[in-house]
């Protein structure tokens, strides 16, 4: 069940109100759930559950989009604005550095929380800022062509279109490896997400020069990859890697861009390990980039296991 939160954001403007909705759910350590740009927090519902059994999961609509109000006029869409904003939010639930799990853009804000002593552990899925300037053009353009779909479909064509796997996969085949497993009402509902979201463009003109370039010390992070990402393709996973030389870098085989859906089960072992991580004290893994880059090259994997860049 959704609830909404109301606090004040610094802001190049000074001091602004924001209000943001949320789902809570499980108890243990908090875990704060981001999701993509033109998304809304019913992305993480697959492994919500998961999660819930030992944590008390918080998933959020970021600003300007689901059903979160935008931000209020003249305030940017970017990391130094919208990551201290999730700082404020997290304050205003009464929880203090969370570990947090992101999707695309929102695995760009975990890792900028992160960057600034925010959360206690990142899982980062697929993660945006690691991108070639062709590569972001690309899937710039990717979106804005979903955009433009969602906003010329009538209602009753949605529907229709959401009641076949033929229809959900052009629909939704390029975030989902597996479309055709998305429930008919979820796509409707993601689609109309993608649709209204206020934040999308000022999120997108923010994010044109956006490249994350500090390392995270100090605290377990990990970037999965989905092997059959469409939209940002796996390699820069192998540039996260370099940037953030102690993360922990995986692969989910027969994934795509928004892996929640594809292999929920996975997922959330992923995000569950890198946690546990935290609260044991225990140091991870660090795999090394080039055996990613080889393991790319290297044919198929089994399915339902992540795969360590090892």
């Amino acid at each position: 069940m959704t609830a909404t939160v109301s606090f004040t954001i610094d802001s190049p403007l000074g001091p602004r109100p924001a209000t943001v909705t949320y789902e809570r759910k499980g108890a243990g350590e908090p875990l704060l759930l981001l999701h993509g740009i033109g998304h809304h927090l019913q992305a993480w519902h697959p492994v919500i559950d998961i999660l819930a059994a030992e944590h008390e999961v918080i998933a959020v609509d970021l600003p300007g989009f689901g059903a979160s109000d935008p931000l209020p006029a003249g305030v940017p869409y970017d990391l130094a604005t919208v990551a201290p904003a999730l700082g404020s939010l997290c304050a205003a639930l009464g929880v203090e550095r969370p570990h947090v799990a992101g999707n695309s853009l929102g695995g760009l804000l975990a890792l900028e929380m992160a960057r600034t002593h925010l959360v206690r552990s990142v899982t980062a899925l697929s993660p945006a800022g690691f991108w070639s300037q062709a590569e972001r053009r690309y899937a710039f353009a990717a979106l804005r062509s979903m955009r433009v779909g969602a906003r010329a479909l009538p209602r009753p064509t949605l529907e229709r279109l959401s009641r076949t796997g033929a229809g959900r996969a052009a629909l939704t085949g390029t975030i989902y490896a597996r479309p055709a497993r998305r429930a008919p009402e979820a796509v409707v509902a993601e689609t109309l997400a993608l649709r209204d979201a206020t934040g999308f463009e000022k999120t997108l003109a923010a994010g044109g020069s956006v490249l994350f370039t500090d390392d995270v010390p100090g605290l377990p992070v990990t970037i999965a990859w989905g092997g059959n990402d469409r939209l940002l393709l796996r390699r820069q996973g192998v540039r996260a890697k370099r940037v953030i030389p102690g993360a922990r870098l995986v692969r989910l085989p027969g994934c795509g861009h928004v892996p929640m859906n594809d292999d929920p089960a996975l997922v959330s072992r992923v995000i569950l390990d890198t946690a546990r991580q935290a609260s044991s004290g225990a140091p991870g893994p660090t795999p090394d980039a080039a055996a990613w880059s080889g393991a790319q090259r290297g044919g198929a994997q089994r399915g339902g296991e992540a795969q360590q860049a090892v």
